[in-house]
């Protein structure tokens, strides 16, 4: 039994008619006379008999029609509950993101809660941490999705609360398929110290590249940029390797479509101080809405 049919009982019940049933329901009459025929032989009980009193319940069926309209009543104060709860949050989300976490693990959680409350205005804006930190601070933005690490820690104020995502990851060296390098397990920076790079490009991504530049020598880097399709597809082409994080790697149709390899950058960790989270202001007026948000993040 399902809770369609049983809408089309408690319609039976009320109009003592499949026809008007159907009518008032939208659907053929075809539809439901089936539907609750294949319930019958189910449960093995004729629920509805036909007279000149119209489509009314059999004295076996009575039983079952009963506890049908017992479970349609609390789905609809259930119903009722949730409307009550929801329409209590009303307003504007401003969330801000660097575009790793906008592109793997806010799709989903923005999708279920945009269900929930389509009520609420969201807004999205992809910037970097740094300046995440500066917009949370101003109240310019409720919620913020960033990296943290040693340098920027100190920016964090008692005001600002932070939650990691504790997401345990690494870097990537993004490679060609046909490259020799695919055929790595791991590779290390004196690898590939010597092919031409396409840069992310992020203040992180920078240090980054003066720290190899510093300890290994100097590094081609062709261009660089903030579109991860564009590098991806740089890559697969043959004109260059990258170096992502493993996030911003998840559930890539490159690297699942095998155009590019993705293999473990082995002697420099992204997360030796460094992690993924959020960050809201406390005393912030919307602060209702975001811990509701958290709450699809969590989930």
């Amino acid at each position: 039994m399902n809770f369609e049919q049983m809408e089309y009982i408690k319609e039976v019940v009320e109009t003592k008619s499949m026809s008007l049933a159907a009518h008032n329901l939208h659907v053929s009459q075809s539809a439901i006379s089936q539907s609750i025929s294949l319930l019958e032989k189910e449960i093995g009980i004729k629920l509805f008999k036909r007279s000149r009193f119209g489509t009314t319940p059999t004295e076996e069926g009575k039983n079952i029609i009963k506890k049908v309209l017992e479970i349609l009543k609390k789905v609809d104060e259930m119903k009722g509950e949730v409307q009550a709860i929801t329409s209590s949050y009303k307003g504007e989300l401003k969330i801000a993101t660097i575009s790793s976490l906008f592109l793997t693990i806010l799709p989903k959680s923005l999708s279920r809660f945009k269900k929930d409350f389509p009520q609420i205005k969201m807004t999205i804006l992809e910037m970097e941490s740094k300046e995440i930190i500066e917009k949370i601070e101003k109240h310019e933005v409720d919620l913020g999705f960033l990296g943290i690490n040693a340098d920027l820690k100190p920016k964090l104020t008692d005001e600002i609360a932070f939650q990691s995502l504790h997401y345990q990851g690494g870097i990537k060296v993004i490679v060609p398929q046909d490259s020799p390098l695919a055929f790595y397990k791991e590779l290390t920076i004196k690898d590939i110290i010597d092919y031409p790079f396409v840069m992310y490009a992020s203040r992180y991504w920078e240090n980054l590249s003066e720290y190899i530049q510093s300890h290994f020598g100097p590094i081609n880097i062709m261009f660089a940029t903030t579109n991860t399709e564009v590098i991806k597809r740089t890559v697969a082409e043959g004109l260059g390797i990258s170096l992502l994080s493993s996030l911003m790697l998840l559930d890539d149709p490159y690297v699942e479509s095998q155009r590019i390899s993705s293999i473990p950058l082995a002697d420099y960790s992204l997360y030796q101080s460094f992690s993924f989270g959020w960050i809201h202001s406390k005393s912030h007026p919307h602060s209702i809405l975001v811990k509701k948000f958290i709450e699809y993040i969590e989930g």
